[in-house]
């Protein structure tokens, strides 16, 4: 295991127990937790985006805002709908967050999960074309976004603009060099993490994918990942490719641990639906004292093959508790995982 962050879902709501109750709490906490887990030696903050709800919606204003505010950290996102996003404007937008963090942005992209409205790229202006799907759309999204990244014009300049041009076609700025090797895929079954190193992406491999076996869940996520692997070599990719796997991990030392995630100590794989053809299968919440928390990690396969665990935090639970929850970690769990 080569690096550790966090992955923040970044919720709100008005009930009495949650410490953020509006957007802007989650907005300002999301920065706070990012300089703590820095602070702490933490490797990423990463955060999930979400339409029409009351989690995070718009990531580069925040992901600028941590890379102002941060030297070290890896930031990211895990994932983009890429069903929602105009890839020329977000090519804009992500070369401007890269270059203010210096570099260290790693994109997450995906399909996206079910969501909170009917079709809701719609909305937003993007439907697929006659005989594509909705995933259709989110990967034609995504190779347009490839296709521009690496900053080769495209675009056929003015004969007479307001500014002068440098020569030949033009290209999007502002460009970010070496950001389009820092794009990540979040795949739900093996065919996509195929798809995502055919296509030179890091792969994201989530708390959940398609049930394909009937395996438990840590073995099928690292027979996805063997899968990607393969498929990236077979690609002739010259990088070396990136895995992360995703966890709730919680680490017991307290008595308030024990009230939060005690219960969880028996938690378990469990089986659901996404739609209703595309049966999931969702990995169980590690949370024990730490000896056995080591233990329990250690015969964890997906984290074996992975170089990167991203630790799902309980983000409305503040930052206080949860710069705590990422210090046990990377105090009592992470050295014996492989870490540094």
């Amino acid at each position: 295991m080569k690096k550790i962050g966090f992955l923040s879902f970044g919720h709100w709501s008005d009930s009495p127990h949650s410490r953020t109750r509006t957007a802007s709490d989650t907005l300002l906490q999301s920065i706070d937790l990012a300089v703590a887990a820095e602070e702490l030696g933490a490797d990423g903050a990463h955060f999930r985006v979400h339409h029409f709800a009351r989690q995070l919606g718009s990531p580069f204003p925040l992901l600028a805002a941590i890379g102002a505010k941060t030297d070290r950290i890896e930031i990211g996102t895990g994932v983009i709908d890429m069903r929602y996003e105009n890839p020329m404007y977000m090519a804009e937008d992500a070369g401007a967050a890269d270059l203010i963090a210096g570099g260290r942005l790693q994109l997450g992209l995906s399909r996206g999960s079910p969501e909170q409205v009917i079709d809701g790229w719609r909305y937003f202006g993007y439907q697929p074309d006659e005989g594509e799907t909705d995933a259709d759309l989110a990967r034609r999204h995504t190779e347009v976004l490839l296709k521009v990244l690496p900053g080769e014009g495209f675009a056929q300049p003015n004969p007479h603009p307001m500014f002068p041009n440098p020569p030949g076609l033009l290209r999007l700025e502002p460009h970010s060099p070496g950001l389009r090797d820092r794009i990540w895929w979040g795949a739900g079954s093996n065919a996509t993490a195929v798809w995502a190193a055919e296509h030179g992406m890091h792969l994201m491999s989530s708390t959940l994918k398609n049930d394909e076996g009937g395996a438990p869940f840590h073995v099928q996520q690292a027979e996805q990942i063997r899968a990607f692997r393969k498929a990236w070599s077979e690609a002739g990719w010259q990088r070396e490719p990136r895995v992360s796997v995703s966890r709730s991990i919680f680490a017991l030392t307290s008595d308030l641990d024990r009230a939060y995630f005690g219960h969880d100590r028996d938690s378990t794989d469990k089986i659901g639906y996404l739609d209703a053809d595309t049966k999931a299968v969702f990995g169980r919440t590690y949370a024990a004292e730490p000896d056995a928390l080591v233990a329990q990690l250690a015969e964890d396969e997906a984290i074996a093959e992975a170089d990167t665990l991203l630790v799902t935090v309980p983000n409305q639970l503040g930052v206080d508790y949860n710069t705590h929850v990422l210090d046990n970690i990377l105090t009592h769990v992470a050295p014996a995982l492989g870490w540094r």
